[in-house]
């Protein structure tokens, strides 16, 4: 069997990471990087909704054991949180990074270098958490990992609130695509993120993350390789849309997605603002989404 290379050396090999830093880069004086489309320059130090300048920051790096299996195996996924967010949702589970800013400045030599440390503690990938508004950060610091020796799948793990334009420039780069499906209610993704269009942003994003990646492939022993893995947070008083979200995920990417219903809601940061949301899901709630799940033909990982 041929060994797996993951996209993105390739893709430097042939030149073209180079090419896609700089048009990235070049985003940065007016920035449009994702659908918030805040146009300032971040180049010069101006920061917009994503409060992040010219230099990603990193609240934490380590390999991490509560992922999805077919990314933790035996060694962990190697994670690195970025902190700040584009979505910013009002019920954040990690608030302190996302809304509060937690974490430190790096510079892209630096990220480098905590993927390499990733990699050489046994990690099967490279798990990059809230990446969207720190794109050209990425794919700078990925291009100095592989000249240094990076060789593990690349994991794009976002909110799913991401501008297709800034997606297509990670064509060859990420093997593997995880952003979440939130909402199909546009009125409840306006009151929990300021983002109306979620509902159609992440709809246009899951489709093309899919066209460049394909379905979920999983290695002999057990670890994902390549592909998109969607994950889906059920809310309370079913705020979250579930049925709507799994059958177009069904009827319009594929029948073969691997769908994390996710069970672990609590309220968080400012959740109590929102009616419904200030109290935990019932299992009785999570029994149900899955049973939608299941009746809109998604089977893959689920289990009733």
């Amino acid at each position: 069997m041929k060994a797996f290379e993951p996209a993105y050396i390739k893709t430097a090999r042939d030149g073209l990471l180079a090419r896609k830093i700089a048009s990235a880069r070049a985003i940065l004086n007016q920035c449009v990087l994702c659908p918030r489309e805040c146009r300032v320059d971040r180049l010069a130090g101006e920061t917009g909704i994503c409060k992040t300048g010219q230099q990603a920051v990193v609240s934490s790096i380590h390999a991490h054991f509560g992922e999805e299996a077919p990314l933790v195996g035996t060694n962990g996924s190697g994670t690195i949180f970025f902190t700040h967010c584009n979505l910013m949702c009002s019920f954040c589970q990690n608030y302190d990074i996302s809304h509060e800013g937690c974490g430190r400045e790096v510079s892209d030599n630096e990220l480098a270098s905590m993927m390499l440390t990733l990699q050489e503690q046994g990690c099967h990938n490279i798990n990059l958490v809230t990446p969207t508004h720190v794109v050209p950060q990425i794919l700078s610091a990925l291009e100095t990992a592989v000249d240094k020796g990076l060789t593990i799948p690349i994991v794009y793990n976002s909110g799913g609130y991401d501008d297709t334009k800034t997606l297509k420039l990670l064509d060859g780069v990420i093997d593997i695509y995880m952003p979440d499906f939130k909402f199909q209610d546009s009125k409840i993704a306006d009151v929990t993120c300021s983002a109306p269009d979620y509902p159609e942003i992440a709809r246009h994003a899951v489709l093309e993350m899919h066209r460049q990646v394909g379905d979920l492939v999983i290695d002999e022993t057990g670890i994902a390789q390549r592909g998109l893995l969607i994950r889906h947070l059920v809310l309370p008083d079913n705020l979250a849309g579930t049925r709507d979200i799994m059958k177009f995920i069904h009827d319009a990417v594929s029948p073969n997605t691997y769908v994390n219903v996710m069970s672990q809601y609590r309220p968080c940061g400012r959740a109590y603002e929102t009616p419904g949301l200030s109290k935990t899901l019932s299992v009785e709630e999570y029994k149900q989404a899955l049973q939608m799940a299941k009746e809109e033909g998604i089977t893959r990982p689920l289990q009733l």
